[in-house]
């Protein structure tokens, strides 16, 4: 049996993407489902037999599946996880609630915090307690922690969270408790910190250990159903998910740790600017990524996207740092800049236009969707801009409704006392300022000027708004890849194996054992490995980077830091010297230096990626599709366009401005005073001449 292809299925807020991919030609073949918000596993199966038929594929030749899903960071934004309980050290069963006592909104009287996922009478204590050095002060109480753990089951609790003060230094006694409640309540679903986020600081580390268990329930049961219904169409290929990190892991360990998982589909969209960025010739690229929902931007040095090593979910306020749950996993560095294709349109109380946070999704989507919308929103306004075709929405495969979009329109208008088409222009201008203002400032934090990158669009509405993006960032140059409507799925299936793991290491630079943390290096390697090995990939092409978290002692947070090889004192003071002041361009004279964390990160190449991709070509001689009037913002006026059939391009052709390329999963925009070539592995480059 030949089960050479790969396929991926990418599920967000309005689509779900699915790509076939043959690794040994490159070719590949995509199609978009509508998601279906109630079962997201259906509306991936339905798309699974259409792109299968697309394909002219058997289910037998599908040697894997990569998969990434927004359905576990839904559950935390909706509040729709496990009952969930949390043992505690005795003192610290309000760590949820009290969190880093800060304010994200300074002076707002009325602000609400995120509400802890355990309520305060599913959080219990235990009589145990360790030092920061992970020396027992009091030992655990294994019968009275048992009794507390009986009563929460009895009152109806799934999942436990167990988190112990300085359990990182030393997780004894959390696997004490946990074995003994595994032994006696093997249906309790249980999570420790110690397993989940070995890290200093309290909150998050609890605030992250309880969301894993808020979620694990959950997503043991999606993907043993998802596996078993890929089992039942005939796919023989391993289920393996992208991870936050940017990389794939197993089935198993994604039902251990899905809090691993929250930022899987847009650590995709980055993969895949780095990916395309790579086969284009682009070291530094601003990974633009705009579907339905959301837009976000990762920024790529040297072929590579940024990682970080914790995150915010299921905010209040979508912008604001401090407004949602620390979560501490590695993770893609994402910046959310603003809204997608699907967020609605509004008046403000201030008689202003606003554009989201409220998005109408799948269901029933924007007006033009024809399924019942009839608030405007920002993918309606591009097509009464002329930028989509309602001819060709999805290569012709969806049907448009024009009139629901006019009406909208005429609606939003009145409320603004302007025109229809002033108010489509104003909400499509307004998105387009939006994302580029937080771009801007989150850029300019980490010490870049945007003119030093190429800005590389994906998603279904990233090619339409980046030209106007770049322009308001000062950026000249824009790159939409092949296939950039399902960008990030192609970015899965481009992406490695990777684990991620950490220790703590808290002790001074100066006459630091750097023998123990050798042996720590080599410990996690060992761990991650063992991971490694189940994904099947190919583990003697492994590559190991190895990281510490530092700052100056005193300080209260830390940056992390590339480890030299072998670890030399002199050589790790320089390092730390060196990423300190590219972050803050001067390091405080005569200050101390120590150790908080030892990261490993290990990454190998999985079967089937790499190579090319080949998408269906048409003749040449097509290629100009026709005319079409589009508004573009620096003329103040409609244009009549050229509208290019992608698919019919030939490498080194150029094009000037103003044009529109048009595929079956996005169109790519391009303004006056524009060449756009088509490069050697099939992206546009837009520059300004």
């Amino acid at each position: 049996m030949d089960a050479s292809l790969s396929l991926g299925i990418d599920i967000g807020g309005t689509f779900t993407d699915l790509v076939i991919h043959d690794p040994r030609d490159g070719r590949a073949v995509i199609w978009k489902e509508s998601t279906t918000p109630d079962d997201p596993a259906r509306g991936a199966l339905d798309g699974t037999r259409h792109v299968l038929q697309r394909a002219n594929a058997r289910p037998d030749q599908i040697g894997r599946v990569v998969h990434a899903t927004t359905l576990f960071t839904n559950a935390l934004i909706e509040r729709k996880g496990a009952r969930t309980g949390l043992l505690t050290t005795a003192g610290f069963r309000d760590v949820l609630e009290i969190g880093r006592e800060r304010k994200y909104e300074l002076y707002d009287l009325f602000i609400e915090m995120p509400k802890p996922l355990v309520p305060r009478p599913w959080r219990r204590e235990a009589k145990e307690r360790l030092a920061p050095d992970g020396s027992v002060e009091t030992p655990i109480d294994i019968d009275a922690a048992l009794a507390e753990v009986a009563d929460l089951v009895e009152q109806g609790v799934e999942s436990l969270a167990i988190c112990f003060l300085h359990a990182y230094a030393n997780p004894a006694h959390e696997r004490a408790i946990g074995a003994a409640i595994a032994e006696r309540y093997q249906n309790l679903s249980i999570s420790l910190s110690s397993d989940i986020a070995p890290e200093i600081r309290e909150y998050q580390r609890a605030s992250t250990t309880v969301a894993n268990a808020y979620v694990r329930p959950l997503a043991e049961v999606y993907l043993e159903r998802l596996e078993q219904a890929l089992r039942a169409e005939g796919i023989p290929g391993g289920l393996f998910l992208m991870l936050s990190n940017g990389g794939l892991t197993h089935v198993s360990e994604a039902k251990r740790a899905p809090v691993q998982l929250l930022e899987s589909g847009p650590a995709a969209g980055a993969l895949a600017g780095a990916w395309f960025g790579r086969n284009a010739g682009l070291e530094r690229v601003l990974a633009f990524d705009m579907g339905g929902t959301t837009a976000k931007l990762a920024l790529v040095d040297e072929g590579e996207p940024l990682v970080a090593y914790g995150f915010e979910a299921a905010r209040e306020k979508r912008f604001l740092r401090g407004s949602g749950l620390p979560i501490q996993i590695a993770t893609v560095e994402l910046i959310e800049i603003g809204a997608g294709g699907g967020s609605i349109a509004h008046r403000s109380d201030l008689g202003t236009l606003n554009v989201g946070p409220e998005s109408s999704g799948a269901q029933p989507g924007p007006a033009c969707y024809g399924r019942g919308g009839t608030e405007a929103t920002v993918t309606d306004a591009d097509l009464t801009l002329g930028y989509l075709n309602s001819d060709f929405f999805l290569g012709g495969t969806m049907k448009i409704d024009r009139a629901a979009t006019d009406k909208a329109f005429v609606q939003l208008g009145d409320a603004l006392k302007v025109e229809p088409s002033r108010a489509a222009f104003g909400v499509h201008d307004v998105v387009n300022e939006n994302m580029a203002g937080a771009a801007r400032v989150a850029i300019a934090e980490r010490g870049r000027i945007p003119a030093e990158y190429a800005l590389l669009a994906t998603g279904g509405a990233g090619p339409v708004h980046a030209w106007h993006v770049a322009r308001k960032l000062g950026v000249k140059r824009v790159v939409c890849p092949p296939g950039a409507g399902a960008g990030s799925t192609i970015g899965m299936l481009m992406a490695p194996a990777r684990v991620d793991r950490v220790a703590s290491f808290a002790r001074p630079l100066s006459g630091a054992d750097m023998t123990a943390a050798e042996r720590i290096f080599a410990d996690l390697e060992k761990e991650a490995l063992e991971v490694l090995r189940l994904t099947g990939a190919d583990v003697a092409a492994r590559s190991a980077g190895r990281l510490a978290d530092m700052r100056y002692i005193g300080q209260g947070s830390e940056i992390t830091v590339v480890m030299p090889t072998p670890l030399v004192e002199a050589d790790v003071r320089a390092a730390f010297e060196t990423a300190y002041k590219t972050l803050f361009a001067r390091t405080p004279p005569g200050a101390a230096i120590q150790f908080v964390a030892l990261r490993l990160s290990l990454r190998a190449p999985m079967p089937g990626t790499g190579g090319k991709l080949e998408l269906t070509r048409h003749a040449a001689v097509k290629a100009q599709k026709g005319m079409r009037p589009v508004f573009f913002p620096d003329q103040g006026k409609t244009v009549q366009t050229r509208v290019w059939d992608r698919y019919a391009l030939t490498p080194g052709t150029d094009i000037e401005g103003p044009a529109v390329f048009e595929e079956n999963e996005s169109t790519f925009i391009v303004g006056p005073g524009a060449v756009a070539r088509l490069l050697p592995d099939g992206s546009i480059l837009a520059e300004v001449a």
